[in-house]
């Protein structure tokens, strides 16, 4: 079976946080974080499998602490594992402050991807292999992660058949 490295799916994204960027309480919106972090994310499982991919899930964005307009922010994304079609990635934002050089997570995150082949159909993706302490204790932690999403998806269908599709105005 075809395998990939870790690394090989290893990207970065570094922004500075303009005023146009930043909500009420002058730190970046949650929504244009999500952006970043969706975008990076595909382009990692693209770079893994060298498909094209579709996002299946943002499974968890866990917002530690908050980017301010004095910080860059920095995010780097990798596959950590794989089933048979899908990728797990997770995303990791660092933010630094410019001034002072220190640096925070803000924030981290775990989306899933399924590669799809030329009939946008699911296909088989190479199995990743982890080499680090931090790449290997992600993949040691996938199988527990998976088996949440795919319990969180049954519920969310289950749930789906008692929500109407009519406007309020019909």
């Amino acid at each position: 079976m075809e395998q990939r490295y870790v690394k090989e799916s290893r990207t970065y994204k570094t922004s500075r946080v303009f005023p146009t960027d930043v909500n009420n309480h002058n730190t970046l919106f949650g929504g244009k974080l999500m952006a970043y972090i969706d975008d990076i994310a595909s382009i990692s499982a693209s770079k893994h499998c060298r498909r094209s991919v579709v996002t299946a899930s943002t499974d968890s964005v866990d917002f530690l602490s908050p980017i301010r307009p004095t910080d860059s922010v920095c995010l780097e994304s990798f596959v950590t594992w794989t089933g048979k079609s899908s990728m797990e990635v997770f995303v990791k934002v660092i933010t630094e402050d410019l001034k002072s050089g220190e640096r925070t997570i803000a924030a981290t995150s775990f989306l899933t991807f399924v590669a799809l082949d030329e009939n946008k159909r699911p296909v088989t993706v190479p199995r990743v292999v982890p080499e680090t302490e931090e790449e290997r204790r992600l993949n040691e932690t996938a199988t527990r992660r998976a088996e949440m999403r795919r319990n969180r998806r049954e519920e969310s269908l289950q749930f789906s058949g008692h929500l109407t599709t009519k406007f309020p105005w019909e």
